[in-house]
């Protein structure tokens, strides 16, 4: 008889045990899906690349999923991968994603294992050309051969509902140089604007920095330069180095490197040789938005 009255406390614990599991467990849907009704997403803007530091959540060098471990990348600039894509809907609706802010399916953000959190992505569907601009907020997809998991919204828009999953290209997005690109793009001379009058829209006012011409690294004097970014578009480079007129003592310099993936145009500011300066010069950039600013030598 304590046998099987044993017995059936055993079996009460378990009953309790899954059913304290149950009621806890984060999501209420068992099976992730779509809103009940299909939901026009067309209206739905792309996500707007601007700087943003870091989120506190979500950013940890490495971390474990299901005994695996991933890293997080130092930082976004030059990330461009293809592979697979998936989406997540109502299932993570209204929940908390990596960085704690709250899963809107109808919003465009995505997931991503390893870009920093947030980062401003551009996506591509590579079966029929379509493309998005996403910002990462959220880990995952954590499933053999996909790369990057999309919002409901960013997923419709690139047609990746109907089959589930998608082949795409997700390139990270530096925010100052999408900008910069944008500013010279709406700047653009007309027809009918002379060359000579199309490169002085490109040329800094007196009141600005005094940019240098593009030139090879070996013929700036030798030492150490502070770089602010590098851009594959010598038009963005000089907007970014006009943007540093008045607030530093240096010149800002656009200068060209050849690289295997194509030339590279480069910010210096320099050359420097005090560390305290060049400390203040980064505080005084990173709070402008111009993050990453790193000393470099020249021969």
């Amino acid at each position: 008889m304590k046998l099987i009255i044993l017995s059936f406390s055993i079996f009460a614990l378990l009953l309790s045990g899954c059913a304290s599991k149950k009621s806890t467990s984060r999501y209420s849907i068992e099976h992730d899906h779509g809103p009940s009704a299909p939901v026009d997403v067309s209206n739905v803007p792309d996500a707007v690349p601007k700087v943003e530091p870091r989120s506190r959540g979500g950013n940890k060098s490495t971390y474990s999923v299901f005994g695996k471990q991933y890293s997080v990348l130092d930082e976004s600039d030059g990330y461009r991968e293809r592979g697979g894509a998936s989406w997540y809907g109502n299932k993570f609706h209204g929940h908390l994603t990596s960085n704690g802010e709250t899963y809107d399916m109808y919003k465009m953000t995505a997931a991503h294992k390893s870009l920093p959190i947030p980062t401003y992505a551009k996506v591509t569907n590579l079966a029929n050309g379509r493309q998005v601009i996403v910002r990462v907020n959220d880990r995952g997809p954590f499933h053999r051969g996909r790369i990057i998991d999309l919002s409901y919204a960013a997923a419709s828009k690139l047609d990746v509902l109907r089959h589930g999953t998608a082949q795409v290209e997700v390139e990270a997005i530096n925010p100052i140089t999408w900008n910069a690109s944008k500013m010279v793009t709406a700047t653009a001379p007309q027809k009918n604007i002379t060359p000579s009058a199309t490169q002085a829209l490109l040329v800094p006012s007196a009141t600005q920095a005094v940019v240098a011409p593009s030139v090879a690294s070996n013929t700036l004097a030798a030492g150490r330069y502070l770089q602010v970014g590098a851009y594959s578009a010598e038009a963005s480079a000089r907007h970014v180095a006009s943007q540093l007129g008045g607030d530093f003592m240096h010149v800002a310099h656009v200068n060209n490197i050849e690289r295997a993936s194509g030339r590279l145009y480069r910010v210096l500011l320099g050359p420097v040789t005090d560390q305290y300066e060049v400390d203040n010069m980064i505080e005084k950039l990173t709070q402008r938005g111009f993050l990453g600013a790193h000393l470099v030598n020249l021969p």
